[in-house]
């Protein structure tokens, strides 16, 4: 099987199923394709790539946001048999010029007149092959090619013969990675790889037939690329497209949907914003929803351990999910989700007992693009684990190196990497293992736990080993604390870099009575946020061991993101630029 089987498959078994709903100003609410749609189009689609000279084998850069056009010509291209890539579009120039020239693409589709400026030197690049750019928005095209006019022309008639003839083992995409540090690695993904993956999710899911997913992360990240377009071109399920990341919080709301995937971040910003709610609630509400949290958490420690909860506490969970819990998850949307989950970065354990106190269990899940994302989860059919990331899907097998190394091997590892020359470079060692660069141990019972990259693993003066992110986690379990980065490789102690909570800090100020002041900066600096980050630090030392403790800290305002270079699109931190970036403040909270 292959993906443009699936989509014509989808388009003759299931014609008037949706498909695809994006925010259409022009409709006041959501378009929708139905699946026969989306056949129609994307062989429309093709036949204007093929039209621009786009072949089997070519490799076609996309850079946009979570859009129709962006999905479709995804799919258009698959089916034509040529390769998309899509990239990030916080990429700084010389990152979009090792990817051109690594793939040697003739061809990019961007969605306006500032991402088309970003590729346009190319053009003139004598080492890049780059030799013309499509334009999505309407009236930004300049001198390029409109998008609009790929599906005006006449589909030849026998077009439909050339189209849907990739084989398994052919390349269905290359994905670039983030880059957390050195120059992005193009890692080859096939046809196969990619639905032995998605066969693999589907044997561990519960999930109804034909189920929606909200797409917001980019197309350039696997999980996205997973959830957004092969999943729901396996499942024939319904996409909907959210443009705007910053609008996530209100399409969840309308959508409600089964089933939600955030990386971490985004689980801590969506507790902070129901604690910041929850905080406001007269003391008897609040009351009510602690006791039905205390419930909630322990129904969900009896699924963990796998035993059938007494009759009792299934009354007394059902009465306090009806009465007191799912009115606040239905204000927010979350009411109908079965299936929440989370990768990308370990998971801070109090976030995940703070959604289990509402009766969501978010599926921790690991696995990195060269294993086509998910290579273990938690599972509501096999079995979970809080803290841990569940154990393998059926398309791999995990093992732990003697160093603490987690190695994969299986079905949906990747062909390689992508050789400027057209070659693939394989990552597997001759029994066929991928080595991950993450630390973690594999329990009795399967399950797999993270501890950190190996790679950012701190080594003090004292040679002892700590894992950031261990301690990074301890931190953010205080409401008040949203970000943190911990320092210390080659010093006789730790310190960190803290970041208040957009959401939590003006709510926790509202509480205990503080005023605010005008700005962030006002609020950071007040004695009470002070003495209180000073116990949540005291809190987080008091968990950790000697060598794990952090001695000093700065507070900032300033959150961090991918716009602002700190995280990646994917929202993981970018340590290196963090450290480089606040060098002065991490140097003299050593000093003195």
């Amino acid at each position: 099987m292959t993906l443009p089987r699936l989509v014509t498959r989808n388009a003759r078994e299931h014609p008037e199923l949706p498909a695809l709903s994006w925010r259409d100003p022009a409709a006041a609410g959501w378009a929708t394709l139905n699946w026969a749609e989306v056949g129609e189009r994307t062989t429309r689609l093709a036949a204007g790539y093929a039209a621009l000279g786009v072949g089997p084998g070519d490799h076609v850069l996309l850079m946009a946001a979570d859009r129709p056009e962006h999905w479709l010509s995804d799919l258009a291209l698959v089916r034509l048999g040529a390769v998309p890539v899509s990239v990030y579009g916080t990429s700084a120039p010389p990152q979009l010029a090792h990817i051109a020239r690594n793939c040697r693409a003739p061809l990019a589709v961007v969605e306006g007149a500032a991402q088309a400026a970003l590729w346009e030197p190319l053009l003139r690049d004598p080492g890049t092959p780059l030799a013309r750019l499509v334009v999505m928005e309407p009236g930004q095209e300049g001198d390029h090619h409109p998008y609009a006019a790929l599906g005006r022309a006449p589909v030849p008639e026998q077009f439909g013969k050339t189209l849907d003839t990739a084989r398994p083992d052919d390349p269905l995409t290359v994905v670039y990675t983030s880059g957390t540090t050195g120059e992005p690695k193009g890692v080859v993904l096939s046809h196969r790889q990619v639905l032995a993956n998605a066969r693999a999710l589907d044997a561990v899911v519960e999930l109804p037939p034909h189920v929606e997913h909200l797409s917001y992360l980019p197309f350039a990240h696997i999980a996205e690329r997973m959830l957004g377009i092969y999943l729901p071109c396996h499942r024939a399920s319904h996409v909907y497209l959210c443009a705007d990341p910053g609008a996530v919080a209100d399409a969840v709301r309308e959508i409600r949907p089964r089933q939600f995937f955030g990386v971490p971040r985004i689980w801590e910003k969506l507790a902070a914003a129901v604690r910041a709610g929850l905080a406001l609630l007269p003391a008897e509400q609040q009351r009510a929803v602690e006791e039905a949290a205390r419930v909630a958490r322990e129904h969900v420690g009896c699924r963990e351990r796998g035993e059938q909860p007494s009759a009792e506490l299934e009354a007394a969970y059902a009465a306090d999910r009806e009465r007191v819990l799912l009115p606040l998850l239905r204000a927010g949307g979350l009411d109908r989700v079965g299936w929440a989950a989370s990768a990308s970065a370990p998971m801070p354990l109090d976030v995940v007992r703070f959604w289990a106190g509402f009766g969501i269990v978010v599926m921790d899940a690991w696995g990195l693009t060269e294993t086509t994302g998910v290579a273990t989860t938690n599972s509501p059919r096999t079995g979970f684990r809080l803290g841990s990331v569940g154990r393998p899907v059926q398309s791999v097998e995990v093992r732990a190196a003697a160093d603490g190394e987690l190695e994969v091997r299986g079905a949906s590892v990747c062909s390689g990497y992508r050789q400027a020359d057209g070659s693939t470079r394989s990552v597997l060692d001759d029994a066929g293992w991928l080595r991950t660069g993450d630390i973690g141990r594999i329990d009795e019972d399967g399950y797999v736990w993270v501890t950190d990259r190996k790679k950012e693993m701190i080594i003090t003066s004292t040679g002892k080993n700590v894992s950031p992110a261990l301690v990074e986690n301890a931190l953010k379990e205080h409401p008040l604390i949203g970000q943190a980065l911990v320092h210390g490789d080659g010093r006789s102690y730790l310190v960190a870099l803290l970041v208040l909570d957009a959401e939590a800090a003006p709510a926790w100020a509202a509480a205990h009575g503080v005023d605010p002041g005008p700005g962030p900066a006002d609020l950071a600096a007040h004695p009470a946020v002070r003495r209180e980050i000073d116990r949540a630090v005291a809190a987080a030392n008091s968990r950790l061991n000697r060598t794990e403790q952090v001695k000093r800290y700065r507070l900032l305002t300033e959150e961090w993101g991918p716009a602002t270079g700190e995280l990646t699109p994917s929202l993981k931190m970018r340590r290196r630029v963090i450290r480089d970036r606040y060098a002065a403040e991490l140097t003299g909270l050593y000093e003195n």
